[in-house]
């Protein structure tokens, strides 16, 4: 069995995820296919690690791809995690794993439509869905406000957990269009406010793209998306796998085995690469990155170790939620934060010498002057970002 050591690994972040200068890339689609596609759980995350990865990042051509070029779309899919996904791509995440959460979905719907006290909860359920893609082809695009007011059924509420602490209403507007969604018949579109806005406008996904999403054979969708997987961040474990994809043990080993993956020996543990991925990268020039909270990069593995070191308490919230972090040479030593003026300001848990922390330096007034004013703060902060903005 090949051995690929931590060096190997940490010069293959370094090419493949388009982080080394030069290696970073010219568009935001290849800054996607570069770690398969983009967390965008919390918006920023988008647009930061995007601009990360391109030679010449720029606001206009983010949104140009995203919205003019339609290029990529946003979508539920593995985790019931919001993604950033290459058009092209996307019927591949909606047969591997968006469906599987849509039938959980489901489910849960019919659950709290019965709690309405309607006859029928399925039926009542479609009669919903139907008025709601009606009014949407309507108006082309529209808010969830917007769609409420036209169609009564959106604008009801459940009232769940009743008599405990976190009692609570839910709004069945929300629980219907991410339904929808994740049965790939409606898109997120624009937001409502400014990029870090995380409210959006709806539309038909057959509007959106011009045709309705393809639905590929799902185990040959779940094996394309191990392979997509494997090329960009193997070699990992079959833990890794699992987690990253949320595939069921069973589903994950059909999958490895379609693609031929070839086993490897990662500190002294069984890894998976694409056949004949084997070979040394060559090691790129020094290099330091600045990736957002919830970047795919930081968040691609289960077993983070072997670069993320002892900072995990810090750099991560306890849900697991990756916050700001700094990248040297393919393995994490700090993080940073904004400031309300938009000032970037980093933080640093290991010395990493003189040349380095000038590298960091230069990367933190690059981010300073795209981001102008904007104050970006994670969604999930973590123990370090918050002692940065005290």
């Amino acid at each position: 069995m090949r051995c690929i050591d931590t060096a190997e690994r940490r010069a293959r972040i370094a090419v493949r995820h388009h982080l080394a200068p030069e290696h970073r890339v010219d568009t935001m689609v290849e800054a996607a296919r570069g770690v398969v596609c983009l967390h965008a759980t919390d918006p920023a995350t988008v647009y930061l690690s995007t601009w990360a990865r391109l030679v010449e990042p720029s606001f206009e051509q983010i949104e140009r791809e995203l919205y003019e070029d339609r290029r990529l779309i946003r979508m539920l899919a593995m985790r019931r995690t919001l993604f950033v996904v290459p058009t092209d791509e996307a019927p591949v995440l909606h047969a591997a794993a968006s469906l599987d959460v849509a039938r959980t979905e489901r489910r849960r719907n019919e659950q709290l439509a019965e709690l309405l006290g309607v006859d029928d909860p399925a039926a009542w359920l479609r009669e919903a869905e139907a008025a709601t893609i009606s009014a949407l082809d309507e108006r082309g695009e529209a808010t969830a406000q917007e769609l409420s007011s036209a169609v009564p059924a959106l604008a009801r509420k459940v009232r769940v957990n009743i008599g405990k602490p976190y009692e609570g209403d839910i709004g069945i507007s929300s629980r219907i269009l991410i339904l929808l969604a994740l049965e790939g018949r409606i898109v997120r579109g624009r937001p409502r406010g400014t990029w870090i806005s995380s409210q959006y406008r709806w539309a038909s996904m057959e509007r959106w793209l011009g045709a309705p999403l393809e639905v590929p054979d799902p185990a040959t969708a779940r094996a394309r998306l191990v392979a997509r997987w494997l090329d960009r961040f193997g070699p990992g474990t079959e833990a890794d796998i699992r987690w990253w994809t949320g595939l069921t043990a069973r589903a994950a080993r059909a999958a490895l085995a379609t693609v031929g993956a070839e086993q490897v020996s990662i500190d002294g543990t069984v890894g998976y690469v694409l056949p004949g991925d084997v070979e040394t990268t060559p090691a790129p020039a020094p290099w330091v990155a600045l990736l957002p909270a919830l970047d795919p990069t930081t968040m691609g593995w289960q077993a983070r170790d072997w670069y993320l070191g002892a900072h995990r308490a810090q750099l991560f919230d306890s849900n697991g939620n990756a916050g700001p972090t700094i990248w040297v040479d393919g393995r994490i030593v700090g993080g940073w934060a904004i400031l309300d003026g938009g000032e970037v300001v980093t933080g640093l848990l290991e010395d990493v010498g003189r040349e380095a922390e000038l590298a960091i330096e230069a990367e933190a007034a690059r981010l300073t002057a795209w981001l102008g004013s904007v104050r970006v703060t994670p969604r999930f902060p973590t123990p370090h970002h918050r002692s940065l903005v005290r």
